[in-house]
C-alpha cells in the first residue's frame, strides 16, 4: 500500500451522495469525522495530529499483516503513529476530537472549515447517530430441547427440510459467518466449541471482545440468540442444534452504542477473506414513514465486500426484510434490504399465515419459519447467562435460518459466487403452503410474491443445487434514463421506456437478476403514491404500496427501489412505470428523474441444464491440503476439485504421470474477471468499472485513469532505486511481491467511488 497510496493523489473525488433521509428530526452530531486522505496511513496519522484530532481505525490481523498488500511492516501496525483505514486497503480514517462536545444538534463549523480547507482531505464528514432497530418481537427465556425445533425436525410440512442436507453430510464444516449485532455471548456452551475469534470485535468499544453488555432486562440478548440459530452445537445435551452445527461463528458488537456510518462500514468489511457470511437483523426504525439506508462508507462497503470478498467470489450479506408490518410498512424504503448486495428474507408462521409484522416488498427473495401469533411456535435458540430460548421470533429469527442452509451450500460448493448464491435461492424456494393473495406467476413461470419473495426456503434442494451449479456467467449492466423533462404525477401517470439499446455484445441481458428503478420527485403526502413497473414480459412488480403513517413532504430524493420479480425474464422490450395517487384528490408531485437499472447475464438461465455434479473428490493433495490432481473432467481448485473453473480463473491442463489428466484452475491476470488465459490479453470479462476491449480482448480501467501496465512502469523505478538505498535485494523482493499483490482485486485499484445508483444497490 506504501507503493500504491500515493496514486490516488492522481485522481478526482466521486462520492456518491448518502441515502435520502425520511421525515426531518433533529440530527445529533459527532465529534467525529470520516476522512478520505489518499496520504497514507501514516500520512494520515500526521495529518491527524496537524489538526489536534485523534486517527482512529479498525483492527488489523496477523494474518493480515502478513498478506495485505499495504507493504506496512509489523513495526509499522503496531506504531502509535499509524492511522488504521475504516474499511481495509481503502483511504478512509476515523478522526476524532477529544476536547470537542461529544454531542451536537449542530455541525461543528470550526473543525469542518478546518478540513474543508485542507488540501490533503479530498473528502469528509461529520458522523452522526444513526436510528438502527433490532428486528425481533418481546419474548421470555425457557429451556427447550431439540424436539422443539418443528421448522427442523419433520413436526409441520412442509419444513425447512434440513435433515435431508445434514443426511448428504453437510453440516456447515469449513463455513465461517458472522453475526453483526449487539455481541454474541461466546463463553454459551452452545456456541463455545463453535466460536471464531477471527470472525469477532466490538466496534462500540474498540477491543477485540464481542460479549454483550448485560442489564437486568437482557435487551443485548439478540445477537447470541441469532448465533445459535446458526452454529448452535449439535449432540451435546445443551438446547437444540444450529442449522450448520459444524460451521465457525463469531459476532461484530456495533448495535450496542452510537450508531454511524464508520461503525456499520467497518463491520460490513471486517475481515472479508476470512468471513464467508454476513448475518444482519436491523435496520432504519420499522415505523411506516422513515425514508433511510446505508451512508457513503457503508455503500462503499458492501460493494468492496461483493468485489473483493472471498477471494473475488464475493461476500454474502444475508439481511432481514423488516419488523414494520404494524405500521404497514414497505421494506423497500430500508436501502439495506433493497441492495442487490444483500439476500433479503422474510418470515411465515408455522401454519403458513404472513406474520403480524411483515413487511412486503419486491425486494425481499426468500422466506424462512419465525414467529407467528403469539398461541404459535416460535424459534429455539441460544440465549443470554449460557440459557435457552424458544421465543425468539420476528424476521430477525429467518434470517439466520437462512444463513445456515446458505453455509450448508457452501460446504458443498465453496466457488459460489454471491450472485450464484442468489440464483440458487430463487430456485429453492418453493411456495408451498404459503398463503397470501398476491402470489402470481412471472414470465419465466414461476411463482414469486410481495411477502415471500419466491417461497420457503428449502434446504435439501439448495444443497443438491450448489452441488450441480456452475458458475452463473458475469454481471452486466444497462441503465436508461428514462424521463428527460420534469412530469407533473397528477390522480396518475405511465411513463414506457424502450430498453432496445440495452442490447449488443457487451451490454446484452439475455436473463434479468435485479431491477432498480432510481427515482427523484416532490409528493404533498408521500405514503399515498404508489409506484408499480411493469416488465416487457407482462410482470407486474410493486416497488412501494401505500403507507399511511408516512406523511411526509419530502417526496423521493434520487432513491432507488428494487424488485427480485423479473429474475430469469428476457429484458428486451418495453417497461413501464405506474405512479398513482391512493390518497386524497389534492395531492400534488413532479417526478424529475426516472432511470432504470437492469442487471442481468447474458446467459439464457431458463435453459441452463445442472451437471451431474460440480464439485468432485479430490485424488492428491500437497503438504499444505490444496489439491493437485483431480479425476477426468474436473479441474484442481484450491481444496478441491470442480468442473469449472471460478472467476479469476481458467482451466488449464498440464502434463501428469498419473493415468489423469492433470487439470487445474490457473490464475488470470489480474486485470481479468474470466479469462481464456493467463496474459492481460486472454479476458473474456472485466471487473467492475473497468472496460472490455474486443479487440485486444483486455481490460482497461475507466477513462481518465492510468492503466495497471502503466502504473507499473511508472513506479517499478522507485522500487528499485529504495532497494539500492537500502541495500538489500531482498528487500526489492518483498516490495515487488507486495506491489503486484495491490492489483490483484482488479483492472485497477477501485480508487473512487460509485456514482449513487450506478454502483451500491
Amino acid at each position: 500500500m506504501a507503493a500504491a497510496l500515493p496514486l490516488l493523489a492522481l485522481l478526482p473525488l466521486s462520492l456518491p451522495p448518502a441515502a435520502p433521509r425520511g421525515p426531518a428530526e433533529p440530527r445529533v452530531f459527532l465529534s467525529s469525522w470520516a476522512v478520505r486522505a489518499p496520504a497514507g496511513p501514516r500520512g494520515a496519522a500526521l495529518l491527524a495530529r496537524r489538526h489536534g484530532l485523534l486517527c482512529l481505525g479498525r483492527p488489523v490481523s496477523s494474518q493480515h499483516a502478513r498478506t495485505s498488500s499495504s507493504c506496512l511492516s509489523r513495526n509499522d501496525l503496531l506504531s502509535s503513529s499509524l492511522c488504521l483505514q475504516v474499511i481495509e486497503g481503502e483511504p478512509y480514517y476515523h478522526f476524532k476530537h477529544r476536547g470537542t462536545v461529544q454531542k451536537s444538534l449542530s455541525r461543528h463549523w470550526g473543525w469542518n472549515m478546518r478540513l474543508k480547507k485542507e488540501p490533503k482531505v479530498h473528502w469528509f464528514e461529520q458522523q452522526t447517530v444513526k436510528k438502527r432497530t433490532k428486528r425481533s418481537v418481546t419474548v421470555v427465556p425457557t429451556d427447550p430441547w431439540f424436539h422443539k425445533q418443528w421448522y427442523m425436525n419433520n413436526d409441520v410440512s412442509p419444513d425447512l427440510n434440513v435433515l435431508t442436507a445434514w443426511g448428504k453430510g453437510y453440516t456447515g464444516l469449513g463455513v465461517v459467518l458472522s453475526i453483526l449485532d449487539d455481541g454474541i455471548e461466546k463463553d454459551h456452551p452452545d456456541l463455545s466449541p463453535n466460536y471464531d475469534p477471527l470472525a469477532s470485535y466490538d466496534f462500540n468499544s474498540n477491543d477485540p471482545d464481542p460479549q454483550p453488555r448485560y442489564n437486568a432486562w437482557d435487551e443485548n440478548r439478540h445477537g447470541t440468540r441469532c448465533a445459535g440459530e446458526v452454529a448452535a452445537v449439535a449432540n451435546n445435551r445443551v438446547c437444540g442444534a444450529g442449522i450448520a452445527y459444524n460451521a465457525k461463528v463469531g459476532g461484530v458488537r456495533m448495535l450496542d452504542g452510537l450508531i454511524t456510518d464508520i461503525v456499520e462500514a467497518q463491520s460490513l468489511s471486517f475481515h472479508p477473506q476470512h468471513i464467508h457470511i454476513y448475518s444482519a437483523s436491523w435496520g432504519p426504525e420499522d415505523d411506516g414513514k422513515t425514508v433511510n439506508g446505508p451512508g457513503v462508507l457503508a455503500m462503499e462497503a458492501f460493494y468492496k465486500g461483493v468485489t473483493n470478498g472471498r477471494g473475488g467470489l464475493g461476500s454474502i450479506f444475508v439481511w432481514a426484510s423488516g419488523n414494520g408490518g404494524l405500521h404497514h410498512d414497505n421494506c423497500n424504503c430500508d436501502g439495506y434490504t433493497n441492495s442487490i448486495y444483500t439476500l433479503s428474507v422474510g418470515s411465515t408462521s408455522a401454519s403458513g399465515q404472513i406474520p403480524w409484522y411483515s413487511e412486503a416488498c419486491s425486494s425481499t427473495l426468500t422466506t424462512t419459519y419465525s414467529s407467528g401469533t403469539r398461541s404459535e411456535k416460535q424459534i429455539v435458540t441460544t440465549d443470554l447467562h449460557h440459557r435457552c430460548t424458544d421465543k425468539h421470533s420476528g424476521t430477525s429469527a429467518s434470517a439466520p435460518l437462512a444463513a445456515g442452509m446458505i453455509a450448508l451450500a457452501l460446504e458443498a460448493n465453496p466457488a459460489l459466487t454471491w450472485r450464484d448464491m442468489q440464483h440458487l435461492v430463487v430456485r429453492a424456494s418453493k411456495p408451498a403452503h404459503l398463503q397470501a393473495e398476491d402470489w402470481a406467476v412471472n414470465g419465466v413461470g414461476r411463482k414469486v410474491s410481495h411477502h415471500y419473495g419466491y417461497g420457503l426456503l428449502d434446504a435439501g434442494l439448495l444443497v443438491e443445487l450448489a452441488r450441480k451449479w456452475t458458475g452463473t456467467r458475469p454481471q452486466r449492466k444497462c441503465s436508461v434514463k428514462a424521463l428527460h423533462t420534469p412530469r407533473n404525477i397528477g390522480s396518475k401517470l405511465t411513463i414506457s421506456v424502450n430498453v432496445s439499446f440495452c442490447s449488443g455484445r457487451t451490454k446484452g441481458i439475455r436473463s434479468l437478476e435485479h431491477v432498480q428503478v432510481q427515482l427523484s420527485l416532490s409528493y404533498s403526502r408521500r405514503g399515498d403514491l404508489v409506484i408499480a413497473l411493469t416488465s416487457p414480459m407482462g410482470t407486474t412488480s410493486t416497488l412501494v404500496a401505500v403507507r399511511p403513517y408516512d406523511t411526509s413532504r419530502e417526496g423521493y430524493k434520487n432513491w432507488t427501489f428494487m424488485s427480485t420479480h423479473f429474475w430469469d425474464e428476457d429484458a428486451h422490450g418495453t417497461w413501464t412505470l405506474l405512479l398513482e395517487n391512493k390518497g386524497d384528490a389534492y395531492n400534488t408531485g413532479i417526478l424529475t428523474s426516472f432511470i432504470l437499472h437492469l442487471h442481468g447475464t447474458d446467459e439464457d438461465m431458463t435453459g441452463r441444464r445442472l451437471v451431474a455434479s460440480a464439485v468432485s473428490e479430490c485424488i492428491k493433495r500437497d503438504a499444505q491440503g490444496a489439491c493437485e490432481e483431480c479425476g477426468d473432467s474436473f479441474y484442481a481448485y484450491q481444496r478441491l476439485c470442480l468442473s469449472y473453473c471460478p472467476p479469476r480463473y481458467y482451466s488449464l491442463t498440464r502434463r501428469s504421470a498419473s493415468p489423469h489428466a492433470a487439470g487445474v484452475c490457473a490464475e488470470c491476470h489480474p486485470s481479468c474477471y474470466t479469462c481464456q488465459g493467463a496474459s492481460a490479453n486472454n479476458c473474456t470479462a472485466c471487473p467492475p468499472a473497468c472496460t472490455f476491449d474486443e479487440l485486444s480482448r483486455s481490460c482497461s480501467p475507466p477513462r481518465g485513469l492510468p492503466s495497471q501496465d502503466a502504473l507499473q512502469r511508472a513506479h517499478l523505478p522507485v522500487l528499485i532505486l529504495l532497494s539500492l538505498i537500502c541495500g538489500s535485494l531482498i528487500l526489492l523482493a518483498i516490495l515487488y511481491v507486495t506491489y503486484r499483490l495491490a492489483f490483484r482485486a482488479g483492472c485497477l485499484r477501485r480508487w473512487q467511488m460509485v456514482p449513487a445508483g450506478l454502483g451500491p444497490g
